[in-house]
């Protein structure tokens, strides 16, 4: 199967936002980048994925199903990692394993304890008293002791140090070595996405922008600089947006051939980062 997750024609509405009409697809054994700014609908859409809200229009399948008829065993399969403490303040992993393992038939108990000392986490302290990157251990050892095929992950990064967020992103790799695995990443920090993942997916005010390979993105974006007195109504059309400033300006275009073509070796052409992407993407910086 090439899809873990198929969304097609997705309607979601709310009062002053919405997502319309929205086709995402993520393949099966890679890892998915979700990108955008906060409040955008990166966590309406992962909710819709997951069964947790229901689409206005549009239809929702995981590895080729549906929630109508095979909800549980689309959720067997996967694993839910959450940025902070999904669990009851008072419990520990214990007793969480006590709750949750009869719910998945493939639970693995010695595969839990495996990733508990890998992780080097406490059994018996109540999850509250956890640190962020703790939790976050936590909610990954439970994910992979079902052996979940597709890992959904909600801005795992946010708030993490430096250093942690170093090991989580080995980790990932790690898991990905035999194939079996999907992972689908929501966040707003792009850094991380360079070091793991195969496919951005981004989401612009409930709008998919584009969902490429990371190397359809890099040659496919870049950022052009020069001289002002080069811009005018028809030259702008080669560009995403512009920003001017006294010194010259500096631009975004998905058509780097075309801007090659029209300015020549007038302009400097750049590689564009995700950030830069997300940025000049935001539609309210042409001719600041």
């Amino acid at each position: 199967m090439e899809y873990a997750v198929e969304m097609n024609n997705i309607t979601k509405r709310f009062k002053g936002f919405s997502i319309e009409g929205m086709n995402l697809q993520v393949k099966q054994g890679f890892v998915t980048g979700f990108i955008g700014k906060n409040g955008t609908g990166k966590s309406t859409t992962i909710k819709m994925m997951m069964n947790l809200l229901r689409p206005d229009a549009g239809e929702v399948k995981v590895f080729g199903m549906d929630y109508k008829t095979h909800e549980k065993e689309i959720k067997e399969r996967i694993g839910f990692v959450y940025d902070g403490n999904v669990f009851f303040e008072g419990l520990n992993l214990k007793d969480i394993k006590r709750i949750v393992g009869p719910a998945y038939e493939r639970w693995d108990d010695e595969l839990f304890h495996h990733y508990i000392e890998k992780f080097e986490l406490p059994m018996n302290k109540a999850v509250k008293t956890f640190s962020k990157g703790m939790q976050m251990k936590a909610s990954l050892a439970i994910a992979l002791s079902h052996h979940a095929e597709l890992i959904i992950m909600d801005e795992p990064t946010a708030g993490l140090d430096p250093v942690f967020r170093r090991e989580l992103l080995d980790l990932l790799q790690e898991l990905l070595i035999d194939g079996s695995r999907t992972i689908f990443f929501s966040t707003h920090i792009t850094s991380d996405l360079n070091r793991i993942a195969d496919y951005i997916a981004f989401l612009q005010d409930g709008e998919l922008i584009f969902n490429q390979s990371i190397h359809e993105v890099a040659e496919n974006y870049a950022l052009v600089k020069g001289g002002l007195n080069l811009l005018d109504r028809d030259t702008e059309k080669a560009f995403v947006q512009v920003h001017r400033a006294p010194t010259g300006f500096e631009a975004l275009t998905d058509d780097p051939p075309a801007v090659k073509t029209i300015f020549g070796d007038t302009v400097v052409i750049e590689p564009a980062s995700l950030e830069d992407i997300m940025y000049y993407a935001k539609g309210d910086i042409r001719g600041a």
